[in-house]
């Protein structure tokens, strides 16, 4: 399956997700992210604490949601958003209508230089639970009315 998360700057939160996404999905998911006015570089705290936990960051980038929407994209089957804004924004027609739930986050990125690590650590764990939560479940063969559900549900979890 395939994931994109969308926040508006690419830089933090929708970084952590894709990262979680592709390092516990083991094959089953493939993740993106992409922001709707990307800051065109990923935040230094992201790549400290994801490199920290063991996930590969040598392909993290920040880009726009522009290349998700091209012709040769892969198709998306889920997109999440990760922060409020990113919620109420215009999203542009994904090809395949893929299922779309919100899962809002603080911004780690707003938190003082001294605090970004407890920020960072705090949205990837409550991201981690998130995600974890979806793999638990046959998200390959569910119908997308009861997926949609489900994805509002775990969007709720601390």
């Amino acid at each position: 399956m395939n994931i994109l998360v969308l926040c508006t700057g690419n830089s933090a939160r929708s970084i952590l997700l894709e990262s979680i996404f592709n390092t516990l999905g083991a094959g089953r998911t493939r993740a993106f992210s992409a922001g709707s006015n990307p800051t065109g570089k990923v935040h230094p705290q992201s790549l400290v604490l994801l490199d920290e936990l063991g996930h590969d960051v040598s392909g993290a980038r920040s880009k726009s949601w522009d290349e998700f929407a091209a012709a040769d994209a892969p198709e998306m089957d889920i997109v999440i958003t990760v922060c409020a804004s990113a919620a109420g924004e215009t999203c542009p027609v994904w090809p395949g209508a893929p299922v779309r739930a919100h899962w809002g986050v603080e911004d780690p990125a707003a938190a003082e230089q001294p605090d970004w690590d407890a920020a960072f650590r705090t949205a990837y764990t409550i991201l981690e639970k998130r995600a974890k939560a979806l793999l638990e479940l046959p998200i390959e063969t569910m119908a997308a009315a009861e997926l949609s559900e489900q994805l509002k549900k775990i969007g709720e979890i601390a």
